[in-house]
């Protein structure tokens, strides 16, 4: 009688560990990681959100300052539209690598991955705000050396970071939505344009009230004149008025805008 050879025992396949609500974070974590490393790399984004605020910052102040207060002191009085012009700039950055991750394949490969399908959008606003915030510091930076001289106090200056941090979210989850819906690179980059132009035809550059009435009407009831005046009277000292109210309306409502959008559409466009 001969004994049966000796079977090695069954086991049941490992099931991935049961995720936590940390792991969300931990994902955004990683894509802002990855939306960090890649402007990083890229010379354009480099230039785009370090080099052409400061460019732009010279040019209005030494070109054009001492035609359009010819007194000085012009550098005070347009830094803040300097810094959400550029915010539009970086914005448009978002844009473009989300319609990249959207239209290359890869974001098939993220979602065979055991990740939050909102970490991906996530990481690029979140990266776009700090790109943004970088930029601000060193606007402000090369301000200082040309003669911008603030008087707002520090619990001004936490306003001025907040509204700042608030507008930079909104239009980087508007980018988000747009890079979503855009065909192509090319298209999503056309976002700035818009972005841009709202500075423009506001208060950024000069008083609406030196501009002819029909334009002074769209200056003075779009989104950027209330944000602009509510940064401008943070950082010197002076009354920001009824346009505290409008430019925290506009931005919350940016953002709340923004960011139902590009989940929307990002489900949409990752339906199976």
């Amino acid at each position: 009688m001969t004994t049966p050879p000796a079977t090695a025992p069954v086991t049941a396949p490992l099931s991935p560990p049961a995720r936590t609500w940390l792991d969300p974070l931990r994902d955004a974590a990683i894509f802002v990681g990855r939306s960090t490393r890649h402007s990083v790399r890229s010379v354009d984004a480099v230039i785009t959100a370090i080099a052409l605020p400061v460019v732009i910052l010279l040019m209005f102040v030494y070109v054009f300052g001492g035609a359009l207060r010819p007194s000085g002191g012009y550098v005070d009085y347009v830094v803040p539209g300097i810094i959400l012009l550029c915010a539009g700039m970086g914005a448009s950055t978002t844009a473009i690598k989300v319609n990249e991750d959207m239209t290359t394949g890869v974001i098939d490969r993220f979602r065979s991955m055991p990740i939050a399908a909102a970490a991906v959008l996530a990481g690029h606003v979140v990266a776009s705000v700090v790109r943004n915030l970088a930029s601000t510091v060193v606007v402000l930076g090369v301000a200082l050396l040309v003669g911008f001289r603030p008087e707002g106090d520090p619990v001004a200056w936490l306003g001025v970071a907040g509204l700042l941090a608030l507008y930079m979210t909104a239009v980087s989850w508007l980018a988000a939505a747009f890079g979503l819906v855009a065909s192509d690179a090319e298209a999503a980059g056309a976002f700035a344009f818009g972005i841009m132009f709202l500075p423009y035809v506001s208060s950024a550059f000069v008083p609406t009230d030196t501009m002819p009435s029909a334009l002074r009407g769209v200056a003075q009831h779009q989104p950027v004149t209330p944000i602009i005046e509510t940064l401008r009277g943070l950082m010197m000292g002076t009354p920001v008025g009824s346009h505290g109210a409008a430019a925290l309306a506009w931005t919350v409502g940016g953002v709340v805008v923004g960011t139902a959008a590009a989940a929307a559409l990002f489900s949409r466009r990752t339906a199976s």
